[in-house]
């Protein structure tokens, strides 16, 4: 096992904070496998890089000799997680939630060592709780408590309904750690309440309390926004390999350095020597490309990787996306037919060269053929191409 100060710099690289470091410190000089928890609700059935910011922390615990538990919200998937919420979510069915929980565990294991890690579901432990023991660990926190939470407070403060049943995912989700006996728990930045309550509830049910590791909420592909579907700014883990090469290479230059220190098992070392080979000349998207190769690799194997360049459907030197891609903005009000699209951005002449460009496989989106149909959704951002000359990368904004 490697040594304490060793083992802090991987645990920190990437992280927004470490509650309470000198905690931590004692508890890895003991030289026992710590047991590092971090809870995923299974409330859609693909995950994007966004959500591998966690999976790869729990990685480096793993290669650092801890046991790692990936817990599957299968109870609190039902309730509904308020983190970050202006409004109440509709729950959903055990059904639904088991169906992507099924989904998850496929997805995680190309990052994580299956032999290394425990799968567990808060329903285990939930479902036999009891009325007493549920009243009591709602006992363990006030409702003037809860509402210091940001979110649950903007709600109180301008009239917006609070469900009861959403007081609850706090404490559930800090009883898993109880239930665990957990030494860490990540989690995002807007997760800190609920790592914090499992804290507390440790020390309620007379156990040593976790240490907590906030990680920052990964940039989609604009730069600004978080990594979300429904903004289009993502990358989805289960993509195919020339979709995700386009996407990975067409980032923003300045948000690569992110990518590789969130993303990539390269250690920093290599990271600053890219740095400063950019800072000396070197091209940036040539090391955008090696970021690319590393994440498809991971997903898809070797040899999907090294022909990610072509698979991406470029019609440049070795199917690569030109150096100067542009970036192009559009308003709208709705979601655009891509015809229009294409044509608004003027990489057709006119809409009736894109319908026929559409009719003939001449159009591209993130490397993918698209017709006449394909809808381009307000909120996302494509790397388009259209007939053998004309790239942009496109975000199609609301008005």
């Amino acid at each position: 096992m490697k040594s304490v100060e060793e083992q802090l710099a991987l645990i920190k690289r990437g992280a927004e904070e470490l509650l309470v470091e000198s905690e931590l410190i004692e508890k890895l000089k003991r030289g026992q496998p710590l047991r590092i928890k971090a809870g995923f609700d299974p409330t859609a059935p693909d995950l994007h890089l966004g959500h591998t910011v966690l999976i790869n922390k729990l990685r480096q615990f793993q290669d650092l000799g801890h046991q790692v538990i990936f817990l599957i919200g299968d109870f609190t998937g039902m309730i509904g997680d308020p983190s970050g919420k202006s409004a109440t979510r509709p729950p959903l069915t055990r059904e639904q939630v088991l169906d992507n929980a099924e989904t998850y565990k496929t997805q995680v294991f190309k990052i994580l060592d299956p032999a290394r890690t425990e799968v567990a579901f808060n329903s285990t432990w939930m479902d036999l709780m009891g009325p007493a023991d549920f009243i009591r660990l709602t006992s363990q926190y006030t409702v003037a408590r809860m509402l210091e939470r940001d979110d649950f407070d903007k709600r109180y403060k301008s009239n917006q309904p609070i469900a009861i049943h959403e007081f609850l995912y706090p404490l559930v989700q800090g009883y898993d750690s109880v239930a665990l006996r957990a030494d860490v728990e990540l989690g995002g930045t807007d997760q800190k309440f609920n790592l914090l309550m499992g804290r507390e509830l440790q020390r309620g049910y007379g156990q040593e309390a976790q240490c907590i590791l906030t990680m920052p909420l990964l940039e989609g592909l604009d730069g600004v926004k978080k990594m979300s579907k429904s903004l289009g700014n993502y990358v989805g883990i289960q993509e195919a390999p020339g979709v995700m090469y386009s996407k990975l290479v067409s980032i923003p230059d300045v948000l690569m350095w992110r990518y590789f220190e969130l993303l990539s098992f390269r250690s920093m070392d290599e990271v600053n020597a890219f740095r400063a080979d950019v800072e000396a000349g070197a091209n940036p998207r040539d090391i955008k490309i090696k970021l690319a190769e590393e994440i498809v690799a991971r997903f898809h194997g070797e040899e999907a990787a090294a022909n990610a360049h072509r698979a991406a459907g470029n019609r440049m030197k070795d199917g690569e996306l030109p150096d100067d891609l542009p970036e192009i903005e559009l308003t709208a009000a709705e979601d655009m037919p891509i015809a229009a699209v294409l044509n608004k951005a003027g990489l057709v002449k006119n809409a009736a060269v894109a319908r026929d460009l559409l009719g003939s496989g001449g159009v591209r989106i993130d490397g993918e053929v698209v017709d006449r149909t394909y809808i381009y959704e307000l909120g996302s951002t494509h790397v388009c191409q259209a007939g053998k000359k004309a790239f942009a990368r496109i975000t199609l904004k609301s008005e």
